[in-house]
């Protein structure tokens, strides 16, 4: 459907411009007198191109916006002076142009649950569903506080997790560089010297100069064949088999897995007990959570649970089946729908879960930085000794 601008005047000779959807400029007058607006100009809007924005809009992002669109909300001030607010406020130019479209929505009559759902690739289902909550409850100022502290706990989960893996990857990358240095740069060095000496190589030393003649043949198709594997790999992750399969391996490495879990655990508590605590209906609450599970092993559970309680089951008993979730986190659930306090309850697991991610993430990085170093240590170290040992034969020779 079409979409047009228009300017006019509202009650007490007030002028008002904004934006609707209609069939023809009929229309557009038919709903506008509906609002008691004298409109004096109605166009067409001229049809856009939109260039993909180099910004992109992070969880922090929406934290922030959140937090002082409750704020400003609080203290009194109309919906779409917020917006015009926040609009001239935001650094974030992708985010900018978002919020200002939004702001045209609203003021075009639209409400901002609406408004927001046409941004699609920045507001989710989940912040849609709870403003929406908000707006029908008259709570605004609550709903969107209740956001702000969701998605500032969980930007903290995400950059504990991704902190806890940079470390191991910076010294795994560091450790595989110096390897192919070494095999490529410095161990020929040593090769051509023991030709022209002729001398009879120990075993290691064979070995080392085997590898660095195959390193040295093999690292240019290798790496082709790394970025085509990666490549691949992306493409089936895309695909629902693919990313069950590849959640599925994942939750059972050892270590990385138990972080994994305990995180997936974390987000499906905080994010359904939000949901609950602000309205909306538990059937939705778990669709959307489902959604935003970020596993897809998480997920199917959580779609078994949304189909059982559909069919009249309580909550607990296609969580306890699933196998995903934790004894003790199903009997606090059931604790909490038996006593009519889920969503406390749920705030109360996620908690708990957020400090389980911290013990588990610190042991993790524990575990695997002495395991990293040793491997580093003794790769390296190992091919070192080796280029020496018929140093060692031709000084103990020479005695």
């Amino acid at each position: 459907m079409p979409v047009f601008t228009y300017t006019g005047r509202a009650a007490g000779q007030r002028k008002v411009e904004g934006e609707l959807e209609a069939r023809d400029k009929g229309e557009v007058v038919a709903k506008l007198r509906t609002r008691h607006i004298v409109v004096s100009e109605v166009r067409a809007k001229p049809k856009e191109i939109k260039l993909p924005s180099r910004a992109r809009v992070t969880t922090k992002d929406l934290a922030i916006f959140a937090r002082l669109f409750s704020t400003m909300v609080n203290a009194g001030l109309p919906i779409d002076q917020c917006l015009d607010i926040l609009a001239s406020q935001v650094s974030n130019r992708g985010f900018r142009k978002v919020i200002s479209e939004v702001h045209q929505s609203v003021s075009g009559g639209a409400s901002l649950a609406e408004a927001l759902a046409k941004q699609k690739r920045v507001f989710d289902n989940l912040f849609v569903h709870m403003v929406e909550a908000g707006e029908a409850g008259g709570a605004l100022a609550m709903i969107f506080g209740r956001l702000a502290l969701y998605l500032e706990k969980i930007n903290a989960l995400k950059r504990k997790v991704k902190g806890a893996m940079i470390y191991p990857a910076v010294v795994l990358t560091v450790a595989v560089g110096a390897t192919i240095f070494l095999l490529v740069k410095v161990i020929p060095v040593f090769a051509n010297m023991f030709a022209q000496m002729d001398a009879t190589l120990p075993a290691p030393t064979l070995f080392v100069i085997g590898l660095s003649h195959l390193v040295q043949k093999a690292l240019l198709p290798g790496f082709v064949m790394t970025i085509v594997f990666a490549f691949l790999l992306r493409r089936f992750y895309r695909t629902e088999n693919g990313k069950y399969l590849v959640d599925k391996t994942m939750l059972k490495v050892p270590v990385i897995g138990m972080v994994i879990r305990k995180t997936a655990v974390a987000r499906f508590t905080r994010t359904l007990g939000v949901l609950i605590s602000s309205g909306v209906p538990i059937l939705q609450g778990l669709d959307i959570t489902a959604k935003t599970a970020g596993n897809a092993i998480i997920q199917r559970a959580i779609e078994r649970t949304r189909r059982s309680i559909s069919e009249g089951k309580t909550i607990t008993v296609p969580l306890r089946e699933s196998g995903v979730f934790p004894p003790m986190v199903v009997q606090l659930i059931s604790v909490g729908e038996q006593t009519g306090g889920l969503a406390e309850m749920l705030g109360k697991i996620a908690d708990f879960y957020d400090e389980e991610v911290d013990a588990a993430v610190a042991a993790m990085t524990s575990l695997i930085e002495p395991v990293v170093i040793v491997l580093m240590g003794g790769l390296i170290g190992g091919m070192l000794i080796a280029m020496y040992l018929p140093m060692f034969d031709l000084v103990g020779a020479i005695k």
